[in-house]
């Protein structure tokens, strides 16, 4: 598509029971903004089914050839997926291009994918959804080849199988591509469950600001470390999972992941591509889920994430909420209320209190004690300097006196090696 400023009409329908539509045709607006098309009109119709043939009822789609000819518009964008039949008589009747929500969707995240997994992912997502299309065309195109029926196949026809075959045949070599790279994040999820290296996720709505949290968190405990993802005020501006592991000041350790946004209606072609990046979501000890508090439409972002979250079958994990971009609003922050935080990443405020909150979640296996550890095992001390918090630290005749905070695995682990004090 090319999209450099081009003007639009956006179309939606209203089904019976659909309270969010309004927010939804708004949505369409800032999908197409993404793609740099200025939406110039809006057309809807409340109806209580969609028409099968042609999406709009005959009288509608007359309305809306007078509108494009109003706006001298020659881009019209659906607010809902197309069917092959509709996307075909559409055009037909309209003389227009006809984009539809998931095309729109899918052009964005094909602009945005930077790595090689979230560009194959992308392409299939793509192909597939390319690939019933082809169907829908296969009369017209039979017909362009002045033969119809079985016995006399025409060139429409031909070429149509010819690229069906081709777009199976790339599908296949991509899908095993992605296998590869699944594969190899699989070994790097087992590597650190191995570790037992809690995982923490950041989850939510699109541009509600996680990778920008992200970098906040990274900056105030690695400071100059040059570890900061991309963080842009856009729709998808994250499309990789990026991991960053977090050591507190008391050497207590957790990665941090930063996950793809989340938009109503996301196509399932994509779920489906993106599943494997969203299994990070699925594996994770705790989610925080970021929303942008200074968004009119935050409860909506909500229930749009709850819902991904649910269909990805990641509902059932201790989740805690974030409130970003609290600067915005009149609310107080830093503030901690219910066991969820209000904070500003911008700001950098609020991070201590975000902390503590994770803290409390996933660093639930550490024991407070007292130990003697005998001088001749001096790589005990070694260890527990480096992997604990040792708040004293005394000499006696038969070792060292140690005060601290460590894992129980650890304790465990080196129970041989020293006396407990109580």
């Amino acid at each position: 598509m090319e999209s450099k400023q081009q003007h639009a009409i956006i179309v939606g329908i209203q089904l019976q029971q659909d309270d969010n539509f309004a927010y939804s045709m708004e949505e369409l607006r800032n999908l197409a903004d993404a793609c740099g098309i200025a939406v110039v009109g809006e057309l809807s119709q409340k109806a209580s089914r969609i028409n099968p043939s042609q999406y709009l009822g005959t009288g509608k789609i007359q309305e809306l050839s007078v509108l494009l000819e109003q706006h001298d518009a020659p881009i019209v964008i659906f607010n809902d997926e197309l069917s092959p039949s509709q996307l075909r008589n559409l055009e037909s009747a309209l003389d227009r291009q006809v984009i539809d929500r998931t095309i729109l969707i899918l052009n964005i995240f094909a602009e945005r994918a930077k790595t090689r997994e979230s560009q194959l992912q992308v392409e299939v997502a793509e192909l597939q959804y390319m690939l019933p299309r082809l169907t829908g065309l296969r009369e017209s195109l039979g017909r362009q080849g002045g033969g119809a029926g079985l016995k006399n196949r025409g060139a429409g026809e031909t070429k149509l199988e010819l690229d069906r075959r081709r777009i199976e045949e790339r599908i296949t070599v991509l899908q095993t591509e992605l296998l590869q790279q699944v594969a190899r994040r699989q070994i790097q999820r087992k590597q650190r469950h191995k570790n037992e290296v809690p995982v923490v996720c950041f989850v939510g709505y699109t541009n509600t600001g996680k990778s920008s949290l992200m970098n906040a968190m990274v900056e105030a405990y690695h400071p100059g470390s040059g570890k900061q993802v991309l963080a842009k005020d856009m729709l998808f501006a994250t499309l990789e999972t990026s991991v960053r592991s977090i050591e507190l000041p008391d050497h207590k350790t957790f990665l941090l992941t930063d996950t793809v946004g989340f938009v109503s209606q996301l196509p399932h072609h994509l779920v489906k591509a993106f599943r494997s990046t969203l299994e990070e979501v699925t594996e994770a000890d705790l989610l925080i889920h970021v929303v942008d508090i200074s968004d009119p439409q935050h409860e909506q972002h909500i229930a749009v994430t709850q819902e991904t979250l649910l269909a990805l079958g990641a509902d059932q994990i201790p989740t805690q909420f974030a409130y970003n971009k609290t600067d915005l609003t009149d609310l107080p922050y830093p503030l901690v209320e219910d066991g969820n935080v209000y904070l500003s990443a911008k700001r950098a405020k609020g991070l201590e209190e975000l902390t503590g909150l994770i803290r409390s979640h996933v660093f639930t296996d550490y024991i407070q004690c007292e130990i003697l550890v005998p001088f001749d095992r001096g790589a005990v001390v070694s260890y527990f300097n480096e992997h604990a918090h040792v708040q004293a630290v005394s000499y006696e005749e038969t070792g060292t006196r140690l005060t601290l905070e460590c894992r129980i695995a650890d304790y465990e682990r080196f129970r041989d090696d020293f006396t407990p004090l109580q």
